[in-house]
């Protein structure tokens, strides 16, 4: 896997047994249980996953959420070099048998994971229907945040259009964007998004308002909706 890209992503929600049925019948995926996780297969094609989200979190009224994951040479270090950028450190452990994660939020309240290790999969794809397929930020205020993911990822992020920007790993490849959206759209709280491809964009989206999900945008080639926990955001693109 690359370093400092995105490769995973997995959903942490309060109610398992009610979010997995809208997912099965949009996408077409089967879950299978571990150790109170969930994977998530596409065919014998693993995907994503889902957990349910630790009572420590629910606590603290976190939302449901999907998480973005991303590769990285050392947790130790990217974590130090987190901390001194200003970033805070939810989590930082190393899963007996499937490597070192830490769940960071970037200084404006962003959460993603990290991972050093070479056993969990990376399931994001270019084109393929049903799978992960793009990682980006929606922040209300992108430049705060610059110096923080490009310090701790060696990305170069770049403004390409209006409130949008690039973001580029060191070999100058494409991986994510970051989109600037004021609060009073995207609500209070700052996160990455996941987009998933569908071989029919309007079916899908038919299919995921018959299973419980909201509808929340439409653009050009995409729709962004919140799944039936109407927190959980996430795009669906055809390919």
């Amino acid at each position: 896997m690359q370093i400092n890209n995105p490769f995973f992503a997995d959903l942490s929600t309060y109610s398992p047994e009610k979010t997995m049925p809208l997912y099965e019948n949009v996408f077409g995926w089967r879950y299978y249980k571990s150790n109170d996780y969930y994977t998530a297969f596409s065919g014998d094609r693993e995907v994503t996953g889902l957990y349910e989200t630790p009572a420590k979190f629910k606590q603290m009224r976190m939302p449901h959420f999907w998480m973005t994951y991303i590769q990285v040479k050392s947790v130790v270090e990217t974590v130090e070099k987190a901390k001194h950028l200003g970033g805070i450190i939810e989590i930082n452990y190393e899963m007996k048998g499937l490597g070192k994660i830490a769940l960071i939020r970037d200084p404006q309240g962003a959460g993603f994971t990290i991972y050093e290790g070479n056993k969990l999969k990376n399931t994001r794809t270019k084109n393929t229907e049903n799978t992960l397929i793009w990682n980006e930020l929606h922040s209300s205020n992108v430049k705060n945040i610059i110096p923080f993911y490009q310090g701790i990822f060696d990305w170069v992020i770049t403004q390409t259009q209006n409130g949008i920007y690039s973001v580029l790993n060191s070999k100058k490849e494409h991986i994510a964007d970051i989109i600037e959206i004021q609060n009073q759209y995207k609500g209070k709280y700052e996160y990455w998004v996941c987009t998933f491809g569908v071989k029919n964009l309007r079916e899908s989206k038919k299919m995921i308002i018959e299973h419980g999900g909201h509808l929340i945008t439409e653009e050009a080639n995409r729709i962004l909706f919140s799944d039936n926990s109407d927190e959980a955001f996430f795009y669906i693109k055809a390919v």
